[in-house]
């Protein structure tokens, strides 16, 4: 979901903050503003900030951007100034303009205000791309890069009646899916739409959710986990985590050949908890199978766990689950999505938003699926009368009594 904002480089978006900033200073107090206004401004900040190749690369780039910086800074400081009018912090473009500068700028041990590189800008959960909507972030999702939003539908998939979509959430761009799947239950549950099986992509299901989703509402989360990533599982030919016996009683794991593990500890990588179970060194060393089981040149074989033997069990019975035919046959329906998707942004322009912030984002596509709503049951009203396409001329002749 595109934001309604013009894309900004890092140094049109520098600039054109301190400009709106400087446009809303001059029609609050432009009495105030004016003897902090340099000669230069006015060609610097009179119109909009654009800015094509950089003369000098590298440097030329942060050399403009340290200039922008120094402005800014200027203005900053004489609005928090002892003196100055309270009122003219509480102006929009300005906070705008601080939060701008505390993301692309920082004071070094000299005390000189330098351009931030790229590796040291905060995650873009926290930046805003541009200073006319800053709920719009940037976000990389494979191939696809954008800055603005995203959307997510919940719809019916009934046969007897046209599917409508019941729920719609709108996020910032770096939100992970994932990160919806237990709100959409809520919110579905809070309007008495609890659904007994909700098919749904990869990047909603993880087996925390499951759990939560079968716990908390009674919700069968059907789509596919996470296979195993190791090297063992990808080849087919070695001993992956489902081969071997997980005594969560005592703590302990059993591999193939029949050794105990050594090691039984918790870890917390990226947030998350995991268990770590670590077989005897001599063991594996000695091990006449060791090439089926690790490439590890001299450590031993290691289990990552999820944290609890619910959790465990239903990621390997999933896993095992999604491979069959019949889960195959009920998780077809949730492609049905993909036409409502198409519909929104091919019919409704759904790809960019008309508005500009998230809660007004948000009740554009609310109103976006009413309207898809609509159509759809309309079409479903009108089906029985509406008249059929006559078929193609080689179709009536193939189709023709002899």
């Amino acid at each position: 979901m595109l934001a309604a904002v013009c894309t900004l480089s890092r140094l049109e978006l520098v600039g054109e903050s301190l400009r709106a900033a400087l446009e809303q200073l001059t029609q609050a107090d432009p009495d105030w503003l004016l003897p902090l206004v340099e000669p230069e401004w006015d060609k610097r900040y009179g119109r909009k900030v654009e800015i094509g190749r950089v003369p000098g690369g590298k440097a030329g780039v942060t050399a403009l951007a340290e200039a922008f910086g120094r402005d800014g800074q200027k203005i900053l400081a004489a609005v928090w100034a002892a003196d100055a009018p309270t009122r003219l912090r509480t102006l929009t473009q300005v906070e705008i303009l601080r939060r701008v500068w505390v993301h692309h700028y920082y004071w070094d041990a000299r005390g000189l205000l330098r351009w931030r590189d790229g590796h040291a800008l905060p995650p873009a959960s926290l930046r805003f791309d541009s200073p006319y909507d800053t709920d719009a972030h940037y976000c990389v999702k494979r191939d696809t890069v954008w800055s603005g939003y995203r959307t997510h539908f919940t719809e019916t998939c009934t046969s007897e009646l046209p599917e409508v979509v019941v729920h719609v959430a709108t996020t910032i761009a770096p939100v992970q899916d994932g990160k919806l799947t237990a709100q959409i239950h809520d919110d579905l549950a809070a309007i008495d739409l609890t659904p007994a099986e909700h098919a749904v992509d990869a990047a909603y299901v993880s087996p925390v959710q499951i759990e939560r989703a079968r716990r908390v509402h009674g919700i069968t989360l059907l789509g596919p986990v996470a296979p195993d990533h190791s090297h063992q599982a990808k080849s087919g030919a070695g001993f992956d985590k489902a081969a071997f016996s997980i005594d969560w009683e005592h703590r302990r794991a059993t591999c193939p050949q029949g050794n105990l593990s050594r090691e039984w500890r918790t870890l917390r990588i990226s947030g998350h908890d995991y268990i770590q179970v670590k077989f005897d060194k001599a063991n594996c060393l000695a091990c006449p199978v060791r090439p089926q089981c690790t490439d590890a040149v001299s450590g031993p074989r290691s289990l990552a766990l999820l944290p609890t033997r619910e959790l465990h069990e239903i990621q390997q019975h999933n896993r095992l689950d999604q491979r069959t035919e019949d889960w195959q046959r009920r998780y077809a329906i949730r492609a049905g999505i993909e036409a409502t998707l198409s519909q929104n942004v091919r019919a409704h322009g759904l790809r960019r938003t008309r508005y500009r912030g998230l809660p007004k984002t948000h009740i554009g596509h609310v109103l976006t699926e009413l309207a898809c709503n609509v159509t759809r049951v309309a079409d479903w009203i009108a089906e029985p009368t509406r008249p059929r396409r006559a078929p193609s001329h080689f179709r009536a002749l193939c189709t023709a009594p002899s």
